[in-house]
This record gives C-alpha cells, sequence and structure tokens, in this order.
C-alpha cells in the first residue's frame, strides 16, 4: 500500500470518530450523565444527614435555653417566695421561754392590796411572743394553777420585740377582812408553751396576802387596758 492510500484510509477512519463523537454529544447523554452525578451528589446519604442533623440540634439547642432560662425563673420565682415567706413574717414567731424573758412583780393601787402586775421583759435577742396567760401557783397547800379572765385575752398575738415587756394583771384577793389569806413572799409560774418554772420574789413590803379561793389571772398583754383588765 503507497501512502497516498494510507493517507485516504487514515483521513476516512478520523472522519467516522469526530462523527461519532459529534452524535453522542447531540443525544445528550454526557449531559445526562453529569445531571445523574449532580442528583446522586445532592441526595447522597452524607449531604441529607448532615443538613438535617445540623437543623436538629439547632432547635434543641433553642429549646434546651429556653427551658434553662424558664427553669432559672422558676427557681429565682422560688427563692422569691421562699425569702418572702421568711422575711414577710409568714413564718411562725416563736413562743417565748423561761430563757428568753424575766418576769417581776409589782403591787397594784393602794391598801388593800388586792391585785399585782406581774412584767415579763424579753430579754432575749429575738422576737417572741408571749403566748395565753401565766400558769400561777402561790401555794404549796395549793396545787391548781390560778384561774384566766376570758375577757382579757387580747385580739392579736403580744409578740415582744428584744427588750419589749408584755403584762398580766393578777387578782390576790378581794381585800375582804375576813377573807383567809396567806401571806406569800415568793410563787412560781410557767409560761405556755414551756414547763420551767419560774420563781418570782413578792417578799416586797413583808410579801402579798393571796386568797386561793378568789385568786384570777389575766392574759399576757402588750400594755394593761382599763375594762378588759379590770376583775
Amino acid at each position: 500500500m503507497n501512502a497516498s492510500r494510507r493517507t485516504a484510509l487514515f483521513s476516512v477512519a478520523a472522519s467516522a470518530a469526530l462523527a461519532l463523537s459529534l452524535t453522542a454529544c447531540q443525544s445528550g447523554e454526557g449531559t445526562k450523565a453529569e445531571g445523574t452525578a449532580a442528583a446522586q451528589t445532592a441526595t447522597s446519604p452524607a449531604s441529607a444527614p448532615a443538613s438535617g442533623t445540623g437543623g436538629s440540634k439547632g432547635t434543641a439547642v433553642g429549646t434546651a435555653h429556653k427551658s434553662d432560662s424558664s427553669g432559672s425563673g422558676s427557681a429565682a420565682a422560688g427563692g422569691s417566695t421562699a425569702a418572702q415567706g421568711t422575711g414577710g413574717g409568714s413564718a411562725a414567731t416563736p413562743v417565748c421561754a423561761a430563757k428568753d424573758v424575766k418576769v417581776s412583780a409589782e403591787r397594784q393601787d393602794g391598801p388593800p392590796y388586792t391585785h399585782i402586775v406581774l412584767t415579763a421583759r424579753n430579754t432575749s435577742g429575738h422576737r417572741c411572743e408571749m403566748a395565753g396567760f401565766p400558769h400561777i401557783q402561790f401555794l404549796e397547800s395549793h396545787k391548781q394553777d390560778v384561774p384566766s379572765v376570758a375577757k382579757s385575752k387580747p385580739a392579736a398575738p403580744t409578740v415582744l420585740n428584744p427588750g419589749d415587756p408584755a403584762y398580766a394583771l393578777v387578782k390576790l384577793s378581794d381585800g375582804g377582812v375576813d377573807e383567809d389569806n396567806e401571806v406569800v413572799t415568793a410563787f412560781q409560774l410557767v409560761l405556755e408553751g414551756d414547763s420551767t418554772v419560774i420563781a418570782v420574789d413578792s417578799s416586797t413590803g413583808g410579801g402579798i396576802a393571796v386568797d386561793p379561793a378568789r385568786a384570777l389571772t389575766g392574759y399576757w398583754t402588750g400594755e394593761l387596758r382599763n375594762g378588759a383588765d379590770d376583775f
């Protein structure tokens, strides 16, 4: 085969190859393949979960922050409630115990001395309530507590700040010369809610004359009141 023939054959082959290539491009197979690859890339498992997981974490973090904020608010509100419960006085004031007060007795009015006034002063460093009335026993031979007078009960609790006094009026007798009185130079009492015995000195002026059958006591009050303490 001579050179001219080989050249002619090579040209024919090259033309055929070029035609096939053009036919493939025109048919869109290359574009289809690229589109398929792009679609696979867009919907590949690696891409989709990454985007979805990121979105879920973002929502969860947002919710968690909101929940934390609400939780903090609730905790703060709870703290405020507790503080108000303590600072605002809703918590019960403790009852005054014997160790919290100093009790003294003084005669009231002139002879015949038919009444004494008990004074209980808060010597503690805290507030306390003088509850009820003093449970008094004047004589060893008469063990019953002196009866209380209901009308002398205060409408509100008698609460003492440190240094404050509370008072209780106590009737000793009717003042009659024929009464069965006994001279008392010391007696004992206990406070409401405390079994500790408090000894009270009443020896000044030679003691006090007590008729156990006539004795009465008022409730602890912040002051002696006309009417309610007259008995």
